[in-house]
């Protein structure tokens, strides 16, 4: 009888040698000897594989610690196939972004199963309630969350037109506008009511900033995918949701309370008030922050978060994928519908009981 308990695919048993041969091809080694090949945790919408791997001469030679990046069984909707993020990767690495060195990348399933790509691993933790309240890191981390506003502002010099980046969708695809009716209409097709989150879609339709030339966002920056070995900053992770936006947008995404973990005191990433990434981002970019502009976003960010959420855990519920940190990311809905109700009623209704 077959054990129920072993994985529907195994590359430690089945694809190595593959790997191995592709790993040469690419990086013109006479021989790649794959030492270490094992799912490394995290990484809640795409799989992540450790390689440590011994390469015989070319371009890598000697023993290389690398990360294989791949589809989970299932995704969500907004995440860029593995080709486009790795070359989303591959622009912000050449724009001096801090980031794990992005190697090589193949759509050939007959490798690993299904396309990937490879990158340089990177030391350190992303950790977000290690990091958020780690004693040792404390007097650092205001300085970390300045060194995070300037690598945002790296980001976002990135600009369209870039041929690289051209299956990016139009901005006019990510404007709030699209965003929003990207939102009713999930609630429209979800089976349980959310009417907070249609209160704070509304709200945001009433409040949608003028617009703004785009720039490349992560759509996912916060506190959880960048790496720090100590206080220092060796790489921002996770490029999945990467598009053309308002910049503000990513501003509004690190400062949601939904992303500040074990300091919901410390507005910015969990790890400082706000003025140390602002001054970073500001330095670097040459512009200042508009607060009120960053306060919509801040809104929206809670809206898409609560989204998120609920997709997560529809992939447990109605996808079938048995994973317990799917279902259980479903809760996090409702906590971003309390920060909607106390960011746009701050004062709230006095209990009568």
């Amino acid at each position: 009888m077959a054990d129920t308990a072993s994985p529907p695919f195994e590359p430690r048993r089945e694809r190595r040698a593959a790997l191995a041969q592709f790993l040469a091809g690419g990086s013109q080694a006479s021989h790649v000897e794959i030492i270490r090949l094992e799912p490394l945790r995290g990484g809640a919408i795409q799989e992540n594989w450790a390689i440590d791997a011994r390469f015989a001469g070319g371009t890598l030679a000697g023993e290389q610690p690398l990360v294989l990046r791949t589809a989970a069984p299932t995704g969500v909707p907004a995440s860029l196939d593995r080709l486009q993020e790795f070359a989303v990767l591959r622009a912000a690495f050449a724009a001096g972004v801090r980031v794990p060195e992005p190697l090589f990348a193949s759509e050939d399933a007959e490798i690993f199963g299904k396309p990937f790509f490879i990158m340089r691993r990177v030391t350190g933790t992303a950790a977000a309630y290690r990091i958020t309240r780690d004693p040792v890191l404390e007097p650092e981390l205001p300085g970390i969350a300045e060194r995070l506003g300037r690598e945002l502002a790296r980001i976002h010099a990135i600009r369209p037109p870039c041929a690289d980046l051209a299956f990016l969708p139009a901005y006019q695809d990510a404007r709030p506008e699209a965003q929003i009716a990207g939102f009713r209409a999930y609630l429209d097709r979800h089976p349980v009511p959310r009417p907070v989150l249609e209160w704070g879609i509304r709200w945001l339709e009433d409040h949608i900033p003028p617009p703004v030339e785009p720039v490349l966002c992560h759509h996912d920056f916060r506190t959880g995918n960048y790496m720090l070995d100590g206080n220092r900053l060796t790489g921002i992770l996770d490029w999945e949701f990467a598009g053309w936006g308002d910049p503000h947008e990513d501003i509004g995404w690190f400062c949601c309370k939904g992303w500040r973990f074990a300091r919901l005191d410390r507005e910015a990433g969990g790890i400082s008030d706000r003025a140390p990434f602002y001054r970073g981002y500001e330095s670097e970019a040459g512009s200042p922050v508009d607060p009120p502009r960053a306060f919509f976003w801040e809104v929206l960010a809670s809206v898409r978060w609560a989204i998120i959420a609920l997709q997560q855990s529809d992939r447990y519920m109605i996808g079938g994928e048995r994973n317990l940190e799917l279902a259980l990311t479903g809760r996090r809905a409702s906590e971003c519908e309390l920060e909607i109700l106390m960011l746009l009623d701050p004062n709230g209704a006095p209990s009568s009981a």
